[in-house]
């Protein structure tokens, strides 16, 4: 009957810098280990070991080639600035393909004096 049951997918959590900071320390800082960080605080080994790995590139001590927190943000910022040039050609030459508005001809204003 229990292999029946299906495991219940754990529903995803957020966590404040804050608290990931700390759990990194335990790790980098304090010596422990990253299972029994991970255990005690109720997280999977993988975010555990995803933090760590990215502040040790942060701090510049990555074997894997891990990519910084500043250079994935200025990564993802000139790709979409990117994005945004390649799509100007574009609508500029959407907007000259339109036929120019009519523009109706002058009408005089006719001014009603009082007097």
């Amino acid at each position: 009957m229990e292999a029946e049951e299906k495991k219940q997918k754990r529903r995803r959590r957020k966590f404040t810098d804050e608290f990931k900071a700390g759990a990194v320390s335990l790790v980098l800082d304090q010596g422990k280990l990253p299972s029994e960080v991970a255990r005690n605080l109720d997280l999977t080994p993988s975010s555990l070991g995803h933090w760590v790995e990215q502040e040790r590139a942060d701090r510049g001590k990555s074997k894997r080639g891990t990519l910084t927190t500043d250079y994935k943000e200025e990564l993802a910022r000139l790709r979409k600035e990117n994005r945004e040039l390649r799509m100007e050609p574009e609508l500029l030459k959407n907007y000259l393909a339109r036929p120019a508005p009519s523009v109706a001809p002058e009408t005089p204003v006719l001014v009603a004096l009082a007097g």
